[in-house]
């Protein structure tokens, strides 16, 4: 298995932003046009990118959710970390 490259934090955390306003907004979307199966295909496909950024996220620097807890390898030492709404970059 190739050891991948520690990700940047904040490019991490803006991706998984980014990711999760374009998912609600595909989801509101999907509010009133729930047939649209264009939009289903979209909303799924951010769903998941959004879950496996947020895994990646949890791997390196320490859960965001509460379904990306068990992910991290060291369950309290992401603690010692910055916080995500601290400024801090890669």
């Amino acid at each position: 298995m190739e050891d991948r490259k520690r990700p940047c934090r904040r490019e991490l955390l803006d991706w998984i932003n980014v990711v999760s306003f374009a998912a609600d907004d595909t989801k509101l979307f999907l509010d009133t046009h729930p047939g649209n199966q264009e939009a289903l295909k979209c909303f799924d496909a951010l769903k998941k990118q959004r879950t496996e950024a947020l895994k990646e996220y949890a791997r390196y620097y320490g859960p965001l959710t509460l379904d990306t807890a068990a992910v991290s390898s060291d369950r309290w030492c992401w603690i010692n970390e910055p916080w995500p709404w601290q400024e801090g970059g890669c």
